[in-house]
C-alpha cells in the first residue's frame, strides 16, 4: 500500500468513528425543532415600510452618514440605510419588521424604523397592505407602537425576558434584505448588556448570536416556548452586516413603554440625580471597597432625590431597589424603569461603612424638553446666519445655573452650514469661546466670527453635557 493509499484508507476509516460519536451524543443533546413555533407565530410577524419626503442637501447627507457609528448599526431594508437618509429631494424609504401584539391591530416595532416618516405601511402575512398610524414612540427605548385598522389578526405570545439566561436557544423572524418571514436561530450570549453611553443607556440589552441583518429591525425574538422575549434592534458590525453579535430590547422594557404610550401618549423614566462612573481596581483600593463593583458618584444634582437623601460625591452605590449594581452601567436601566414619584432603597458605601437610605425617584426630563430648554432663547429671537452657518441664542439665567456658568456662553439653536455639521457641531451645544476670545452674547459671537476669511478654520470651545473641547470649523469658500 502506497503512502497515498494508506492516507486515503485512514481518512475513510475515520468516518464511521465520527458517525458513531455523533450517534452516541444524539440522545443526550438533540437540536431543537423550530417548525411548530414558526408555523404558529410567523403569521403575526409583519413588514413595516416607512416613507418620508424630507429633502436634504448633500452636505446634510454626508453629515448624517457620519452620525451612524461603524460599530453599532441599526438595520433597515433596501432603500434606506438609516432614517435620516435620502439625498436630494427623493423620497426616503426605510423597511423593517414588526409583530402584532393584539388582534385589534396594535403592532410593535423599533422607533428608528419609523422615525421622521410621513407614511407608514404594514404588510401582513396574507399580503394585505394597510396604512398604519404611529400611536407613539420613544427614542431611548427605541420602541414605536403602530395601529392598523383591522380585527381578528394573529398575535404573538409575550414572555418574560427577566427569566432569560445565557446559553438558551432563541429564534428571530423578520425580513432581512427584504426576504419576508426569514427564520434564524441561535443562543443568548449575555443578558443585561449595557452600552453605558447616552444612547439607550436605559436598555439592558439581550445579546445573541442569532444571524440578523438589515430588515430584521423591529422583529420579534422568540424563546423555545414560542414567546416573544425581545425586539431585534442593533448589531455589532464593522461592515453593516452580521458578525455574530446582535442585540435585542427586552420585551418587558418594550411593553412597559407600550402601556405608558397607550395611557399618557409618552414614556416617562425615573431619575435620582446622580452622575456616576465605573470603579476599577485602583478606585476600589483607594476607597477601601472589599471588591470591585458598584457605581461611584462624581456629581449630585442639587435638589434631586439623591441630594435630599444625603448622597454625597465619593459614595459608591452598591444596590438600588434590592438589585445589585455590578458596574455603573447597571444603574440607569434600574432607575429609568422605576415609576417617578415612588421611593426605592439605595445601598451606599461610604468611609468603610455600608448604609441604606430611601431615595425619592423623580422624572427624567424628556430629550425634547431638554433640547427645547437649551434652544429657547431669553427673548425668543433668532440670530441671523453668519459665515459659519451657526445660529446661536443667548442663555437664560436658569440655563446658566443648570450648566454651572456665570456670564459666558451662547447656545447653538440651528446648524445652517454643511461645514459646521461635518465638524460635529450640534444644536444644544454651548459655545464658550471663539479662538481665544470668550463669548457672552449672540452679538458677541457674531462679531467674533464676522471677520473670518473664507478657507480659514475657526476654533470654537464647545461645552456638551459635562465635557468641554475645541472644535475646528472651516469657513466655506465662496463661489
Amino acid at each position: 500500500m502506497t503512502n497515498a493509499t494508506r492516507g486515503m484508507a485512514s481518512r475513510w476509516l475515520s468516518i464511521p468513528l465520527v458517525f458513531t460519536l455523533l450517534a452516541g451524543n444524539a440522545g443526550a443533546a438533540e437540536l431543537p425543532d423550530f417548525t411548530g413555533l414558526v408555523e404558529k407565530y410567523a403569521p403575526a410577524v409583519v413588514n413595516v415600510q416607512a416613507t418620508g419626503n424630507e429633502s436634504q442637501t448633500q452636505d446634510q447627507q454626508d453629515f448624517d452618514d457620519q452620525e451612524v457609528p461603524d460599530i453599532f448599526k441599526r438595520f433597515f431594508g433596501p432603500g434606506g440605510p438609516h432614517p435620516r437618509g435620502g439625498g436630494g429631494a427623493s423620497p426616503r424609504v426605510s423597511a423593517g419588521s414588526g409583530f402584532i401584539i393584539s388582534a385589534d391591530g396594535y403592532v410593535l416595532t423599533n422607533n428608528h424604523v419609523v422615525e421622521g416618516s410621513d407614511t407608514v405601511t404594514v404588510r401582513l402575512s396574507d399580503r394585505r397592505e394597510l396604512d398604519a398610524k404611529v400611536v407613539g414612540s420613544d427614542a431611548q427605548y427605541d420602541i414605536a407602537l403602530l395601529k392598523i385598522n383591522a380585527s381578528g389578526l394573529p398575535v404573538v405570545s409575550l414572555g418574560d425576558s427577566k427569566t432569560l439566561k445565557a446559553g438558551q436557544w432563541v429564534v428571530a423572524i423578520g425580513q432581512p434584505f427584504g426576504f419576508d418571514h426569514s427564520v434564524t436561530a441561535g443562543i443568548v450570549s449575555a443578558v443585561g448588556r449595557n452600552f453605558g453611553g447616552a444612547d439607550q443607556q436605559y436598555v439592558p440589552f439581550i445579546q445573541t448570536d442569532v444571524p440578523i441583518n438589515r430588515g430584521n429591525s423591529g422583529g420579534p425574538l422568540f424563546n423555545l416556548g414560542g414567546q416573544v422575549v425581545g425586539i431585534n434592534s442593533q448589531i455589532f458590525s464593522n461592515t453593516g452586516g452580521y458578525m455574530g453579535v446582535s442585540f435585542a430590547i427586552p420585551i418587558d422594557i418594550a411593553m412597559n413603554a407600550v402601556d405608558q404610550i397607550k395611557t399618557t401618549g409618552r414614556v416617562s423614566r425615573g431619575m435620582i440625580g446622580v452622575q456616576i462612573q465605573n470603579i476599577d481596581r485602583e478606585n476600589a483600593k483607594a476607597l477601601g471597597l472589599p471588591r470591585i463593583g458598584g457605581a461611584l458618584v462624581n456629581k449630585v444634582t442639587p435638589g434631586s432625590g439623591a441630594d435630599k437623601a444625603g448622597v454625597q460625591v465619593g459614595d459608591v452605590i452598591l444596590s438600588f431597589g434590592g438589585r445589585d449594581i455590578a458596574t455603573s452601567a447597571d444603574l440607569p436601566p434600574l432607575v429609568g424603569s422605576t415609576k417617578p414619584g415612588s421611593k426605592s432603597d439605595l445601598v451606599l458605601y461610604r468611609d468603610g461603612k455600608t448604609m441604606t437610605v430611601p431615595v425619592a425617584v423623580g422624572e427624567l426630563p424628556t430629550e425634547k424638553a431638554t433640547q427645547a430648554s437649551l434652544q429657547s432663547g431669553g427673548n425668543g429671537t433668532v440670530a441671523p446666519a453668519n459665515a459659519l452657518g451657526v445660529i446661536v441664542d443667548d442663555l437664560t439665567a436658569d440655563q446658566r445655573k443648570q450648566l454651572g456658568l456665570t456670564d459666558e456662553g451662547v447656545v447653538v439653536t440651528r446648524i445652517a452650514g454643511g461645514a459646521a455639521r461635518r465638524a460635529a457641531l450640534e444644536p444644544g451645544d454651548v459655545i464658550l469661546m471663539v479662538g481665544r476670545k470668550p463669548v457672552k452674547s449672540v452679538a458677541g459671537f457674531n462679531a467674533a466670527v464676522k471677520d473670518v476669511k473664507p478657507g480659514d478654520s475657526v476654533m470654537l470651545l464647545v461645552r456638551r453635557d459635562d465635557a468641554t473641547s475645541f472644535i475646528a470649523v472651516p469657513v466655506p469658500k465662496k463661489g
